[in-house]
């Protein structure tokens, strides 16, 4: 199989779909890979790194749409790639449809196949393909909210792990996921007070197993919600629903009553956030300001650390990408359940019942439309 890996062009985005390690691993599997030049020079993977590796290099990105038969990215293709998809071509990576409808009209209309990486699954119940980059995201989003909370990024001016004789920062967590799990050791790290909230007993209790007195765990509800957020310094916002829109658990009002100068981190931004007041941002202006509270809502975080977000996730998703390529897309679904899980849209017809129902879209199954 042809594979082949653009540049990403999404505003200040440096990570690349392949490694020159995962080329040479697809290469000698049999398959060829063109990369775009220069694609991974930000993160120090050079043109003669892939060509070490076994890969071509193509000046451009049409090219490379035009010839591969399958894409491998990082991020949701643009509206300018997705005109360049055609039909039968495979698009691997991460698309985040259910806040996305334009996105998702594009790629139904190209006729191509597209697998999620945020939703394919595992025989645990977990997110293995979006796992890496919830690690990355949920650990710097503890280092957003320290930063945004310093005066000259408009927040109250507080040490998130103060000093002796002043208290630490309160921080909560909204989620005890992989991206909450993550924050609140951070965070932890650094010092602060921190809470997470999540309406999963079992996890919670698993949480407070592992970090005792250390992190306070509380149930979810309205009435937590409400008394946690309003009372915080800093509030990361991770929650999740594979394949779905964010929940608005935050509202406006909350806000309104939240110190001047707080600060929250809406890391599930990606999938439509979880603040009513959250719009998506990008590293080149990653705040705004609301009611006094500052939003940090960039919607895609990891890529300000592009060189390790790019290796973790070629770390996770190289088997996926050697199947595909091996077997072809029909045979790699239908010999893993997990993978199929991934299939959002297929030939002109939507595959996800979430993405579906957020959108009020026609839902027809993965392994319906497959066969059809």
């Amino acid at each position: 199989m042809l594979i082949g890996v653009p540049a990403e062009i999404k505003t200040l985005e440096s990570r690349i779909g392949m490694t020159p390690g995962a080329v040479r691993e697809a290469v000698a599997n049999g398959h060829e890979v063109v990369v775009q030049k220069d694609g991974g020079l930000k993160i120090g993977l050079t043109n003669e790194d892939y060509i070490g590796a076994g890969a071509k290099i193509a000046d451009t990105a049409e090219e490379i749409f035009a010839s591969a038969e399958m894409i491998v990215k990082v991020k949701e293709p643009q509206p300018h790639e997705c005109k360049m998809l055609r039909e039968g071509q495979l698009l691997f990576t991460y698309l985040h449809l259910a806040p996305d409808p334009e996105q998702t009209k594009a790629l139904l209309e190209s006729g191509c196949t597209a697998i999620a990486y945020e939703t394919v699954t595992s025989p645990r119940g977990g997110l293995p393909l979006l796992a890496p980059m919830s690690e990355v995201a949920g650990r710097m989003s503890i280092q957003a909210g320290a930063h945004c909370l310093e005066m000259r990024q408009g927040g109250e001016g507080v040490l998130l792990g103060g000093v002796p004789g002043v208290p630490a920062a309160q921080v909560v967590v909204l989620g005890g996921g992989v991206v909450g799990i993550n924050a609140a050791r951070m965070a932890m790290g650094m010092g602060a007070n921190v809470t997470v909230l999540d309406n999963s007993l079992g996890r919670l209790g698993e949480l407070d197993g592992l970090y005792g007195p250390q992190l306070k765990t509380i149930y979810s509800n309205t009435d937590t919600v409400d008394e946690y957020v309003t009372n915080a310094d800093l509030v990361i916002g991770a929650v999740l629903i594979p394949g779905a829109a964010a929940p608005k658990l935050v509202k406006r009002e909350h806000l309104a009553r939240m110190k001047n100068g707080s600060v929250v981190v809406d890391v599930a931004i990606d999938q439509g956030g979880c603040f009513e007041t959250s719009k998506a941002t990008t590293h080149l202006e990653p705040t705004f300001n609301v009611d006094g509270v500052v939003h940090y809502c960039v919607a895609n975080m990891p890529g300000g650390v592009a060189r390790t977000s790019t290796f973790a996730l070629n770390n996770a998703t190289l088997p996926f990408t050697i199947a595909l390529a091996n077997k072809g897309y029909k045979q790699a679904l239908a010999d893993d359940p997990y993978l199929l899980e991934g299939l959002n849209i297929h030939a002109g017809r939507l595959t996800n019942s979430a993405v579906a129902r957020d959108l009020g879209r026609d839902f027809i199954s993965a392994t319906a439309a497959i066969a059809a």
